[in-house]
């Protein structure tokens, strides 16, 4: 199906996606920002991979033909091409082919900001295809310790791996394994890890830009069932953190049953602990209520972001620690 990117958001969306907007931004001028740029074409953004290339030397090299800006001053990785491009520029130029960079939209990079691994640490990306994330986390790593990527289906297999080797990742295994299955094994052999990604599969209410189609897809018997799959991801993720260590829960959609209760419910059922995070953007704090269920207010420590706040697409995370 195609779309019209010169209507508005409420013209073409399910009327289930609307409402729940409506009562999420509540503000009706907030809701028209949101409206406006629902639709409108992600701008493109870009990580310089810095295991291959530094940042100023991809700089230079991409300003011989794009215009380039570095919107955040303690993050000078994360790049935004201003230049108008052709259809597939982006992934055609040799400095993709190579490896100097990932095409990664900016909200899909917050986790990792938010998670921050290091080269000593034993780090797990449970959902890890495409490889946005992983290759993110091994660089930030500088290719040291240790980086397990999963996923549970060949073809995104395939793709993860072929995007860990572009980016010349050296640090990775990657598992092919449902989720809770693989942390019931690593539970088993006590196998415990310092830092845990759970970039759950979701909704997806966030990336209304680059895939439309989502609007059209939405149903409360999605929500609900992809809630119950978060939680018992989560959950068992948690179960093989050492303790100390730290989680972080991230989705790209706005749905409270996706998030805030999932939050939620580890905080009632595990030795969790909400951390504060600093992003670069602009976020606002996890909600306390939905549709009369009442969330744990430790949830206002969440952050979630939203397209009309930073030109960005749709984000939410969390970062637990784990106490006991």
């Amino acid at each position: 199906m195609g779309f019209d990117r010169s209507k508005e958001f409420s013209e073409v969306a399910k009327p289930i996606f609307v409402d729940r907007m409506r009562k999420l931004l509540q503000d009706e001028d907030d809701f028209k920002k949101f409206e406006e740029i629902a639709l409108k074409h992600s701008i493109n953004s870009i990580r310089c991979n810095t295991l291959k290339i530094s940042v100023n030397e991809l700089k230079k090299r991409l300003e011989k033909k794009w215009k380039i800006k570095q919107p955040f001053k303690e993050h000078p990785e994360i790049m935004i091409i201003e230049s108008e491009l052709l259809p597939g520029e982006i992934g055609k130029a040799i400095e993709h082919s190579l490896g100097y960079y990932y095409v990664q939209e900016i909200s899909s990079m917050l986790p990792l900001l938010a998670l921050k691994p290091t080269r000593e640490d034993i780090f797990l990306d449970l959902c890890a295809s495409p490889g946005s994330k992983t290759t993110q986390a091994a660089a930030m790593m500088e290719n040291r310790g240790v980086l397990i990527a999963n996923d549970v289906s060949i073809g995104r297999i395939m793709i993860l791996s072929a995007n860990t080797q572009r980016c010349g990742i050296t640090n990775s295994v990657i598992t092919r394994e449902d989720g809770v299955s693989l942390c019931g094994k690593f539970a088993k052999m006590n196998f415990k890890f310092d830092k845990i990604l759970v970039d759950a599969p979701c909704s997806c209410e966030g990336t209304t830009r680059s895939s439309p189609k989502v609007l059209t897809m939405l149903s409360e018997n999605l929500i609900k069932h992809l809630s119950s799959t978060q939680k018992r991801l989560a959950g068992e993720a948690f179960k093989i953190l050492k303790i100390g260590g730290e989680l972080v829960y991230s989705t790209c959609t706005y749905a409270p049953e996706e998030n805030e209760e999932v939050v939620s419910y580890l905080l009632e059922n595990f030795p969790a602990k909400l951390e504060e995070i600093k992003l670069p953007l602009k976020t606002r704090p996890g909600i306390l209520e939905w549709n009369g269920k009442k969330f744990n207010p430790e949830v206002r420590k969440c952050a979630r972001v939203y397209p009309q706040d930073n030109d960005t697409e749709g984000f939410f995370i969390a970062k637990f620690r784990k106490t006991a």
